[in-house]
């Protein structure tokens, strides 16, 4: 270190530049003998390297005013429109990232000088990266249709223009239910949804069975669950799959709430995660038996399992805002009339519908019942729930099913009420 200390910092910044240019030089190099574009080509690893001495010798020369570096960017430019110039006249291309990259080039050397170590290292790195990855955007893109960006702009603007200007406060006097609340519930769901929809259309298209109920899950194990077992009937060779594929869905939902409980109410989160996990454990272990259970076959794809149905619609956002403002005045008024016991009945009765609404109004923490009572309401209505998707999938999958539907669900539910003695 004492000798590191002796080595003069204009020495240090200067192997720094030679070398963060050289490894842009060579990334381009590597680039242009792929594309066999040996005629006309700006520069490649000595032309890098030199630009990037170049840019750094000026900010010596003159470090306060800048007007050398400013002019050897000038000329630089001048330089490479020339280049440009018949690079599009005799190979018909127009790309210009060559030149764009060049000139990062040419400023890594006041970054050196002015910045952090680490900001000039994100910079190449981020740099060699988007170069590599010209292929891959290119097939990406392909992928993606004009109504992908429609979603993703309506997502960034749920999430990012209309919730931070939102009113937080409340609507009705002495009931916790404000307008930033509501929305907060919705950027939440169709988040996870969203991100859902997105690993199922462009990382995993091609996803097996049981990859598409664990995917499936993260969305809606009810919807999972339906899709899974009509398909089931079209390909009884594959039963082991579809129904394993819906004992997987049910497993994810029960991560889903534990992250909506991270999101709403951490110290909800601290009571009751152990609990959570045991049983996502439990459910992925009978997922597996059901799955290798008398079956040879757990290689099949599904391609035709789509969770391309657009998760931000605006009809689904409606429905889930209705069901959450209807929930937070019923679970508002059986407390106050009936107290906790009417809490647990209705807990068990919103097991039959969606109980997202029903559970976010409970994490937000917008009546007046101990972490003990959300906890108990929460494992209710994951039971009554779990109890409609075994009936879902028995009738929609047919009777060859039903022995590892009616086996699988009874033993969660049992193991989830085992749960609710804990709690």
């Amino acid at each position: 270190m004492e000798l590191i200390g002796t080595i003069p910092k204009t020495l240090i910044n200067f192997v720094l530049v030679t070398l963060f240019s050289l490894l842009i030089g060579l990334s381009q190099r590597r680039l242009h003998s792929q594309a066999h574009e040996t005629d006309h080509t700006f520069g490649t690893d000595r032309t890098f390297t030199f630009i990037g001495i170049l840019g750094y010798i000026l900010s010596l020369i003159d470090p306060t005013q800048g007007m050398m570096f400013a002019g050897g960017g000038l000329v630089l430019a001048m330089v490479m429109g020339i280049s440009y110039y018949f690079h599009i006249r005799d190979l018909k291309d127009f790309g210009a990232t060559t030149i764009f990259v060049a000139l990062i080039t040419y400023c890594i050397g006041p970054l050196i000088i002015t910045q952090p170590l680490w900001l000039v290292l994100l910079i190449v790195v981020t740099v060699l990266i988007f170069t590599e990855l010209k292929e891959t955007f290119i097939s990406f893109s392909q992928k993606i249709d004009r109504y992908e960006f429609i979603t993703l702009a309506k997502f960034l603007i749920i999430a990012g223009v209309i919730l931070p200007i939102l009113p937080d406060g409340p609507i009705v006097k002495g009931l916790s239910l404000t307008p930033y609340k509501i929305w907060l519930a919705i950027v939440v769901i169709s988040s996870i949804s969203y991100i859902s929809y997105l690993l199922k259309k462009f990382i995993f298209p091609k996803s097996s069975i049981i990859l598409s109920g664990i995917l499936g899950g993260l969305y809606s194990s009810t919807a999972t669950t339906i899709i899974l077992a009509k398909k089931s009937k079209k390909e009884p060779q594959h039963l082991n799959q579809y129904m394993s594929g819906i004992i997987f869905a049910t497993a994810m939902m029960y991560l889903r709430i534990l992250i909506l409980i991270l999101i709403f109410s951490v110290q909800l989160y601290g009571r009751v995660w152990p609990y959570f996990l045991t049983m996502f454990g439990i459910s992925v272990a009978i997922g597996l038996v059901v799955l290798f259970y008398k079956n040879r076959v757990v290689t099949t794809h599904d391609d035709e399992l789509q969770v391309d149905k657009n998760p931000l619609e605006f009809k689904v956002a409606l429905i889930f805002t209705a069901l959450y403002i209807a929930f937070t005045f019923i679970t508002y008024e059986v407390l106050n009339r009936f107290g906790t016991p009417g809490l647990n009945i209705l807990s068990y009765i919103v097991g039959l519908t969606d109980i997202d609404p029903f559970l976010i109004n409970l994490f937000q923490g917008k009546f007046a019942v101990t972490m003990d009572v959300m906890a108990l309401a929460t494992f209710q209505a994951i039971i009554s729930n779990n109890a409609l998707k075994m009936v879902y999938g028995c009738f929609f999958a047919g009777r060859g099913a039903r022995i590892y539907l009616i086996s699988g669900f009874l033993l969660i539910i049992a193991c989830t009420m085992g749960v609710l003695l804990l709690v």
